[in-house]
C-alpha cells in the first residue's frame, strides 16, 4: 500500500467530470473523503464496528463507483471468506483501493477480481440510498 490506501499510482488521474475536478487526484480525494465516511454511509452489518479511527470500514462499493463517477474505469471485486466482495478501482490501467485500510494487515489479491456491476449492487435500496448520501456528502465538501 501507498500510504492508507492501496495504489500503484494515482498522480497522472483527474476528474473526467467536470463537476469533480475540486477532487483533485485520487490521493486527494482520499484525504476528503476521510472527512465524509460516517456510520450511516457504512454497510449496516458492519456499523457497530464503524469508528472515525476506522473510517473505511464498510464503504468500498459505496466508494469505488463513486470513485468510477468521478474518474471513470470499471469497479472489480476481491472474494472474501464470507461470500462478498472488497471493492476497488482500476482507471487507465492503474488499480487502486481507498478503502484498502480497513484490511489492515491482511493481504488482498488484486490480481483476483472480478468486474462488479452497479445494477447488481444498487439492487439493495440501502446500499445505493447510501451511495447516493455518500456523493451528496462530497459533493458539499468540494
Amino acid at each position: 500500500m501507498n500510504g492508507p490506501y492501496y495504489s500503484k499510482s494515482t498522480k497522472d488521474l483527474c476528474a473526467e467530470d467536470p463537476r469533480y475536478t475540486a477532487a483533485g487526484t485520487p490521493e486527494d480525494l482520499y484525504w476528503i473523503l476521510r472527512h465524509v465516511w460516517a456510520k450511516d454511509t457504512c454497510a449496516p452489518r458492519m456499523q457497530d464496528r464503524w469508528s472515525e479511527a476506522d473510517c473505511t470500514l464498510g464503504h468500498c462499493s459505496v466508494t469505488s463507483f463513486l470513485v468510477q463517477d468521478i474518474y471513470g474505469g470499471e469497479v472489480y471485486g476481491i472474494p472474501l471468506p464470507d461470500g462478498n466482495y472488497h471493492c476497488f478501482n482500476c482507471v487507465n490501467g492503474t488499480d487502486f483501493d481507498l478503502t484498502a485500510e480497513q484490511f489492515r494487515d491482511e493481504e488482498l489479491l488484486y490480481t483476483h477480481a472480478y468486474p462488479q456491476k452497479r445494477s447488481v449492487h444498487f439492487a439493495k435500496a440501502e446500499k445505493y440510498e447510501r451511495y447516493l448520501k455518500l456523493k451528496k456528502r462530497l459533493e458539499d465538501a468540494l
